[in-house]
């Protein structure tokens, strides 16, 4: 028999502040090694559906956490044609698996959870870099802007909020997120959301530098986790060489990213995050940037798919199943 967790399962047993933790555990023992993390590939998909180009991306994310009950597999689609079709950017859902046995255990939609233990990320980074935040700047206004967003909300007392995206789609998060409380505003440049920011956020698909590194404030923290391919670009790559520290969630990944490939920057120069999380390396002087750059793990999903998966089980929620 098999669990079966909808997005409205997932929403409701998915507990953000608490999450926080999940994944920063989940983190220092992939930084430690005590995890099983196969490459994931990932390959164009739809071509020949409406036309020769492809109309996405597929990704296959496998992991295993020593120790835990259940191994997962996360298969994710990125297909940025879907803002027009009124659809998420990210489709996502998890397989849980017994670990023992090998017997399938849970299915579950797994947009939500992407979104937010991607998320959980910006709020690590604050926890452990600039706890006292108050001023975020956003650069994308997509779901990943309003993840990071409510995330680092659970970690810091946010006073502003900047969200500039070049279409109007930032006006609609800036409102999203001030129904909830938040201190969201849309402005009208990249220099609007950067400048005076303490923490400068970019959850974007860009190819190219989505802000201006002048207008960055001495000592200021970039949270980068837009950029997973060779040919993906958030940053321009004086921030990265003007950075005090450059942490990467996977770093021999974080290097092939066109974030990195663009700067002087190698792999070797970049500091696991894990390691900053579990306090195997010190954060480094606060009066420089400080650059947290994110590609995803399936670690991560499989700790917060874990998670979601014993409070369901405990509430006696979801659809049981027989394949």
């Amino acid at each position: 028999m098999v669990l079966l967790l909808s997005e409205d399962v997932v929403h409701t047993h998915l507990h953000l502040p608490t999450l926080v933790d999940v994944v920063g555990d989940a983190l220092a023992k992939q930084a430690a090694g005590a995890v099983e993390r196969p490459d994931r590939p990932h390959f164009p998909v739809g071509a020949g559906l409406d036309g020769d180009e492809p109309t996405g991306t597929a990704i296959t994310m496998p992991a295993y956490i020593h120790g835990e009950e259940q191994y997962a597999t996360k298969l994710v689609g990125v297909h940025e044609g879907n803002a027009d079709r009124g659809l998420p950017t990210i489709n996502a859902q998890i397989a849980l698996t017994d670990a023992r046995t090998g017997r399938p255990e849970a299915y579950m939609a797994g947009t939500t959870i992407t979104n937010a233990r991607t998320g959980c990320l910006g709020a690590l980074a604050v926890r452990e870099l600039a706890p006292e935040t108050v001023t975020l700047g956003v650069i994308g206004a997509g779901a990943q802007a309003r993840w990071q967003t409510r995330a680092i909300a659970t970690v810091a007392g946010l006073d502003d909020v900047r969200i500039y995206s070049p279409s109007d789609s930032r006006l609609a998060c800036a409102d999203d997120l001030s129904e909830e409380g938040l201190p969201a505003r849309a402005v009208d440049t990249p220099r609007a959301a950067v400048t005076g920011a303490d923490v400068v956020v970019t959850a974007t698909t860009a190819t190219a530098p989505v802000f201006p590194a002048d207008a960055l404030d001495p000592g200021a923290l970039v949270v980068a986790v837009g950029a997973f391919t060779d040919e993906m670009q958030e940053l321009d790559p004086a921030v990265l060489e003007a950075a005090a520290a450059v942490f990467a969630d996977v770093p021999g990944e974080v290097a092939e990213t066109g974030d990195l490939l663009a700067s002087d920057i190698g792999v070797e120069d970049l500091v696991p995050f894990g390691d900053l999380i579990a306090g195997r390396r010190s954060p480094p002087d606060s009066t420089a940037t400080r650059v947290v750059a994110s590609v995803g793990s399936a670690t991560l999903d499989a700790a917060a798919g874990a998670a979601v998966y014993r409070r369901a089980v405990e509430a006696g929620d979801g659809t049981t199943v027989s394949l």
